[in-house]
């Protein structure tokens, strides 16, 4: 039995999004391998001390630690658990994620350097962050998706009556949530009883923004919180349009999830999206922080019944490829 140590965010318990390292972990739990975690340890400096130990204690064990690395202050975690890991002599695997991690090549070569070129391989879960490592020479690079399991998403046929908008994301500013209620706003001048759910834990003060716009504009918006992933699928059969409106992105698994749920998807055309969506064939794409575009894409939406239909159908067998039961023969063959 392969034992891994795994390395990131383990903070769904705090009330954060559920990430890699609690899907992806309990997948390969699922397939016989030994998975330790670290951390959910709430505090960053106190995860980290963790994450150390962790390390240290596993590390005459471990035949692998695979190390969730981001590009903003989380990178700091790859950092130093990757060069621990050279120390002890135990092999890393850098799963890449976060649509901004091209420029942090960029801008810290010497630190990046360090950690991918090091590593036992990096995982590029989308052909954007796969072409950005290779550009910088990084040969040691291997495409495997984020995946879902694709018989949890019940797919249904959206009733295209008037503009019923999900949102799901964290509220964070790098996820732009403002632009979903200018965005309502802008629907509800021809479409009055048009309506918006946000879905999504709080991560800085744009929640309180956004909740203060809608109140300022005198729009009602649904804003739940966080939800559990059953929870916001059983509720998203109210809605009809899934908007994504991020400045940066990779191949974020809940426009995935909304493609395998039949919802027609309307996104900022950024980072890896543009790699998993082709406008009007899987989906729609406007510029980033563009108000007007993505109202236009919205109400043609229901202007164009058939291409609406023709883009849900491409999009839902796209998705069919990032079921586990598929991806999973990947992570198999590169853990043996």
């Amino acid at each position: 039995m392969k034992k891994i140590l795994y390395i990131g965010n383990k903070l769904s318990s705090h009330g954060n999004t559920v990430t890699s390292i609690e899907t992806l972990g309990l997948f390969l739990e699922i397939e016989g391998y030994k998975v330790y975690y670290a951390s959910s340890k709430n505090n960053i400096f106190i995860r980290m001390i963790h994450m150390i130990f962790k390390t240290i204690k596993h590390s005459k064990e471990i035949d692998y630690v695979l190390i969730d690395t981001y590009s903003t202050l989380n990178f700091w975690y790859a950092v130093i658990i990757s060069q621990l890991c050279r120390l002890l002599n135990m092999k890393y695997i850098a799963k890449l994620h976060g649509g901004d991690l091209p420029k942090r090549l960029e801008n810290s070569k010497v630190l990046c350097k360090l950690v991918f070129k090091n590593a036992y391989i990096n995982i590029a879960p989308s052909d954007y962050l796969y072409n950005a490592f290779s550009e910088k020479g990084f040969t040691n690079i291997k495409y495997i998706p984020n995946t879902i399991e694709i018989d949890k998403y019940l797919f249904s046929n959206k009733q295209l009556d008037f503009p019923r908008l999900l949102w799901v994301r964290s509220f964070a500013k790098i996820y732009n949530p403002l632009l979903a209620v200018k965005v309502l706003i802008k629907v509800k001048e021809k479409y009055p009883n048009a309506i918006l759910c946000m879905i999504g834990p709080k991560k800085d003060d744009s929640y309180d923004e956004t909740i203060q716009f809608a109140k300022d504009n005198n729009v009602e918006v649904l804003i739940t919180g966080k939800l559990a992933k059953e929870e916001w699928v059983a509720l998203s059969v109210n809605y009809n349009v899934f908007i994504n409106t991020t400045h940066y992105d990779n191949t974020p698994v809940s426009v995935i999830e909304a493609m395998a749920l039949g919802f027609p998807v309307v996104s900022t055309n950024v980072g890896g999206i543009p790699y998993l969506i082709e406008n009007n064939k899987t989906g729609f794409l406007v510029d980033d922080n563009d108000v007007a575009g993505m109202v236009k894409n919205v109400e043609n939406i229901f202007k164009d019944v058939q291409t609406t239909n023709f883009v849900i159908a491409n999009a839902h067998e796209l998705v069919k490829k990032f079921d586990w039961e598929i991806i999973k023969k990947e992570w198999i063959q590169l853990l043996k």
